[in-house]
């Protein structure tokens, strides 16, 4: 899977928790001393790294934080996997990443490498990298359970290419968030795109607009179509919208202080990976003051040319009231997702889009065998340069530990070591 990169040069967040789950850590990958950012937000010297060794980007200059200068990165001789594994209480958890190669090793040859959280390959990696997420890195995030104590965010080498990360972010957020009632715990919500509709990128890091999650909001321009271009006016308002920052979600108000309509339809196309499964959330809130009833404001929404929902926004909430639908499209034959939003009455209006993959969670190893690895692993002293971090058999596609051999229990639920 190719990660959505979001090409950011401020970093996330703020670290003032407003609803009651406050396990977060905010880690300098690289760094060797604690600093605080303009946004307050404290982050530690690098540490829960397996393995790997520091270095700097090689113009320092265009960026603006440590935590964006400094690296770990992870030689051949470490292994190839290496992991950061953070002691944390089980429960649902933001993990977000900072990626920059900036030919710090004076090689210009960017690496190839995978990802993974949890034993699920997230990421992937291939050289060469384009040119601005070389030179200016990238973010990229998601939302994952852990369910063993311990958060594992891995990294693989693609042949001597040794993986590389910048800073490395996690914080706990509510478990029934993002309807996982009825989608489970066994997805991995992977962004290809968090939009705020009529405004720019806001959020923890660029902006003092707080996000209880930490999530930072893209603006939606890019995103429009060809066809919707010049047909978008944006409208935003100072009143307080109802409905906003309560859980599970935990949406900002700012979020639906902002929003674009149009004359016509509205139309938006993002990037996917075809043969995936794709959670969509709409947001919306009728911040137009002339719209004053049910009817008046009428339009169906289209994903890639399926009627998700009609939505009359005042007749669901009223004015100046948020309101949420979500969708799932399956199976996509195509890297490109269409989002539509066709008049019935009057002129759609719409204030983000969220678009992620559901990613299921791969196979890991029984735990007894894990415990039993880890204490073989340190009684006999194991090299670095084997790779032995993280779970023993996951992900199952990445020989995880050199010269263990697995293969999934008789009920295909977990992974079990079969030879070594």
């Amino acid at each position: 899977m190719s990660p959505p990169f979001l090409f950011f040069f401020l970093l996330v967040s703020s670290t003032a928790f407003s609803f009651p789950y406050d396990i977060a850590y905010y880690i300098d990958s690289g760094g060797h001393t604690n600093s605080t950012d303009p946004f307050n937000t404290v982050w530690i010297s690098d540490r829960y790294f397996t393995g790997g060794a520091t270095s700097v980007v090689s113009q320092p200059l265009h960026f603006r934080y440590p935590q964006e200068k400094n690296l770990r990165f992870f030689p051949l001789s470490s292994g190839k996997k290496n992991c950061y594994i953070i002691p944390v209480p089980n429960g649902r958890y933001y993990v977000r990443t900072f990626t920059v190669y900036d030919n710090y090793d004076g090689k210009d040859h960017s690496p190839s490498f995978d990802a993974s959280v949890e034993g699920t390959l997230v990421f992937s990696w291939r050289s060469p990298w384009p040119e601005n997420l070389a030179q200016g890195g990238a973010y990229s995030d998601l939302f994952a359970f852990v369910t063993d104590g311990e958060a594992d965010i891995c990294f693989y080498s693609i042949a001597t290419d040794p993986p590389v990360i910048g800073s490395l972010e996690i914080r706990q957020i509510d478990p029934a968030s993002y309807s996982s009632a009825t989608i489970g715990d066994n997805f991995i919500l992977v962004n290809y795109g968090r939009l705020s509709c009529g405004s720019h990128q806001w959020g923890p890091g660029f902006s003092n607009d707080t996000d209880d999650f930490g999530r930072s909001w893209q603006s939606d321009a890019s995103y429009r179509s060809v066809k919707t271009t010049n047909i978008v006016k944006a409208f935003s308002t100072r009143e307080t919208i109802s409905g906003t920052n309560k859980p599970p979600n935990h949406f900002p108000m700012k979020l639906y202080q902002t929003a674009v309509t149009g004359n016509g339809q509205l139309e938006y196309e993002l990037s996917v990976d075809a043969k995936q499964d794709y959670l969509l959330w709409f947001h919306f809130a009728e911040i137009d003051s002339t719209v004053r009833k049910k009817g008046e404001r009428v339009f169906d929404v289209f994903v890639n040319n399926k009627n998700a929902s009609r939505v009359d926004i005042y007749a669901r909430v009223g004015s100046f009231a948020a309101y949420s639908f979500q969708y799932t499209a399956h199976n996509l034959s195509s890297t490109v997702l269409s989002i539509r939003l066709v008049p019935v009455t009057g002129a759609p209006l719409i204030s983000g889009i969220e678009n992620y993959a559901l990613v299921p969670n791969e196979l890991s190893t029984v735990p007894d065998q894990v415990v039993a690895m880890r204490v073989l692993k340190e009684s006999l002293r194991v090299p670095d340069r084997m790779g032995w971090s993280g779970d023993p058999c996951a992900p199952i596609n990445w020989d995880a530990w050199e010269g263990v051999t697995c293969h999934p229990n008789k009920d295909e639920t977990a992974l079990v070591i079969f030879q070594m």
